[in-house]
C-alpha cells in the first residue's frame, strides 16, 4: 500500500520548511510511523555521498537522520549544484549529468518527471509516511509549467499542503495570503494548513491577526512555531552562521575562507560546538588576523574562487601569515587552490591552466568523472601542529572532480579506504595541510587533540577539551526539535490532513 504523504510548502526560500519538514520526520517516527523525506528537486552546494556512493543534498539527509533513516538519493532524485549566476551543475539519481544554464535546464525539466515519479513511489511502497518539502514559493508563476517540486509534485503525489511563512522577516499575512491567491482554485484546495515560523514575542497579540487571516483565506492555521536556535545541518542555517559573530571571546579562534562558491559548511559544525573554539568566516585580509587556524573550504568552483582570493588581498595575507607559522588546512577544492598549478583540460571549470597558491608540493589536474564515494581513513605522520594526530582515525566522504599528484618532497596525509581499496589522501608540508575527506575535522579522534594542541600551543590549559559525540548529540537536537513542534503545532489537526490525503 502506498504511503500517505504530507506536503510542506513555503511563501519564499528560507521560511524554514527543511526545519518543519525534519520535525514532523520525527514525531511521525516517534509516533511509531516508518516515515521518510523526499524533495523532488534541490538547488545546493551543500551535498552528501550516500553508502552507495551517490550524490544528494544535504537538508534531506538531516531530515533522514530525524526519520532515523539511512539517507537515500531516492530521497532527492535531482540536485542542482550552482555553477554560476545562470548555470548549474545537475546531479540526477546521485550522478552528475553535465551542466545546464538556467534556460536548457527549464526547457528540459519535463523530461525529469518520470525520475521524479520513479524516486517517490519506489519510497512510497517502503514507508507509511513521506513528508514532502517543496522549494522555493509554489506561487513563483513563472515557473509553474511542468513543476516538479511544488504543487506539481503534491498533484503526483496526492498530498495535502502545509503553508510556511516567515514571521521574522515581516510581511508575513501578505505573503501567505498572496501566495494563495496567485495560484490556481484547485491549488488553492490542495491547502489545508497554514503554519507561522520563525516566531518570538506574545502571541496574544497575534491572534487576531490569525483570525482575520483564517476568515480572509478560508484555511485554518496549525501551528505558530518559535524562532528555533538548534544546532541542525540545514542548508539555510549557512546564512545565520555568516551573520553571526560566533564564540569571538573563545580562547582558540578559527578562520574559514568565506569562498563566493562554498560548499559542505558542515565540515565546521563539530568545531562549533566545542567551546574552546570560535569559529567565523573571513572574506577580506584583515579579517585573517589572530587567527589560531586558517581552513579554506571545499567550493563547487575551485579556480573562480582562487582567482577571487588572488583579487582580493587573501593570498598575500595568507603567505605572510603562513610565513609567521600560522597553520593553514585545505579541504577538497581550498586543498587544490593550495598546490603548485591547477589544470583543466577538459574544461571542467572553463578550461586553462592557473598558479596554485604554492603552500603544498602538488599539482592538480580536474577530470569530468566525479569522484563520490565514502571512506575511513588513518592519520600517517604529519609534522607541525598536527603531528598530534598520528595514527587518529577519520571518517566521512569525498566529492571532487579532479585528481591530485604529489610532487617531490611532499609526504600524504593519511591513507583512506574506499571499501575495500585503500589509497593515499591529502598532502602535507611544514605547518601546511589538505585532504579530499570532508568530515574530517567531525570525529573527536581529530577534534579533540587539535584543539588541545592548539591550546597548549598559545600557552593556555587544554583540560576538559572534549568533543560531543556526533550521533548522541544528533539524536538530542532532533528530540528537542520535536519537543518544540509538538507544543507549538495543532498535531491533532495535522494528523486529520494527513489522513485526508488527496486521491
Amino acid at each position: 500500500m502506498p504511503a500517505k504523504a504530507i506536503m510542506v510548502q513555503g511563501t519564499a526560500s528560507n521560511v524554514g520548511k527543511s526545519v518543519l519538514v525534519a520535525a514532523l520526520c520525527r514525531i511521525f517516527r516517534q509516533d511509531g510511523y516508518r516515515v521518510a523525506p523526499f524533495k523532488g528537486q534541490n538547488m545546493a552546494l551543500n551535498s552528501y555521498i550516500t553508502q552507495d556512493g551517490l550524490e544528494m543534498g544535504r537538508a534531506q539527509v538531516m531530515q533522514a537522520e530525524a526519520a532515523g533513516i539511512a539517507p537515500d538519493v531516492r530521497m532527492n532524485p535531482i540536485l542542482l549544484k550552482p555553477t554560476s549566476d545562470v548555470g548549474s551543475q545537475v546531479i540526477l539519481n546521485g550522478k552528475a549529468i553535465g551542466n545546464r544554464t538556467a534556460q536548457e535546464y527549464w526547457g528540459d525539466k519535463k523530461s525529469l518527471l518520470p525520475f521524479v515519479r520513479q524516486a517517490y513511489e519506489s519510497l512510497s511502497d517502503e514507508y507509511d509516511i513521506i513528508v514532502i518539502e517543496g522549494a522555493g514559493s509554489p506561487a513563483e508563476i513563472n515557473l509553474k509549467q511542468d513543476d516538479l517540486v511544488n504543487m506539481g509534485m503534491a498533484k503526483l503525489a496526492g498530498a495535502p499542503v502545509l503553508l510556511v511563512g516567515d514571521i521574522d522577516r515581516g510581511g508575513v499575512f501578505a505573503s501567505l495570503y498572496g501566495t494563495i491567491k496567485l495560484l490556481d482554485p484547485d491549488e488553492q484546495a490542495r491547502i489545508q494548513g497554514l503554519i507561522i515560523n520563525k516566531f518570538r514575542g506574545d502571541l496574544e497579540i497575534l491572534r487576531p491577526g490569525l483570525k482575520q487571516l483564517e476568515t480572509l483565506t478560508g484555511k485554518p492555521v496549525v501551528g505558530v512555531a518559535p524562532y528555533v536556535k538548534l544546532d541542525l545541518d540545514d542548508e539555510d542555517s549557512l546564512s545565520e552562521r555568516l551573520e553571526e559573530k560566533r564564540f569571538t571571546n573563545a580562547p582558540v579562534q578559527i578562520v574559514v575562507i568565506r569562498l563566493p562558491h562554498l560548499s559542505n559548511f558542515t565540515d565546521f559544525s563539530a568545531l562549533e560546538r566545542i567551546p574552546a573554539v570560535g569559529v567565523r568566516y573571513a572574506e577580506a585580509p584583515d579579517q585573517l588576523e589572530e587567527a589560531d587556524l586558517i581552513i579554506i573550504p571545499g567550493t563547487k568552483s575551485t579556480i573562480d574562487d582562487l582567482k577571487w582570493m588572488r583579487m582580493h588581498g587573501l593570498e598575500s595575507k595568507l603567505h605572510r601569515l603562513y610565513q609567521a607559522n600560522t597553520p593553514i588546512l585545505g579541504i577538497c577544492g581550498g586543498y587544490q587552490m593550495m598546490g603548485q598549478r591547477l589544470s583543466d583540460p577538459y574544461g571542467v571549470e572553463g578550461g586553462g591552466e592557473i598558479r596554485g597558491m604554492g603552500f603544498l608540493p602538488t599539482e592538480t589536474i580536474f577530470h569530468a568523472e566525479k569522484t563520490t564515494t565514502q571512506a575511513n581513513g588513518e592519520i600517517l605522520a604529519p609534522g607541525g601542529i598536527f603531528s598530534c594526530l598520528a595514527g587518529a582515525h577519520t571518517a566521512g566522504y569525498e566529492i571532487h572532480m579532479g585528481e591530485t599528484i604529489l610532487l617531490d618532497g611532499a609526504s600524504p596525509l593519511q591513507t583512506l579506504a574506499r571499501g575495500h581499496t585503500v589509497v593515499q589522501d591529502g598532502c602535507w608540508f611544514d605547518h601546511a595541510y589538505g585532504t579530499y575527506l570532508h568530515g574530517i575535522l567531525d570525529e573527536p579522534s581529530v577534534l579533540e587533540p587539535l584543539v588541545s594542541a592548539l591550546l597548549q600551543r598559545k600557552g593556555l590549559s587544554a583540560d576538559r577539551v572534549e568533543a560531543f559525540d556526533p550521533v548522541q548529540y544528533k539524536e538530542q537536537q532532533y528530540d528537542k526539535l520535536a519537543d518544540l513542534m509538538r507544543a507549538s503545532l495543532d498535531m491533532k489537526r495535522i494528523y486529520e490532513i494527513l489522513e485526508g490525503s488527496y486521491a
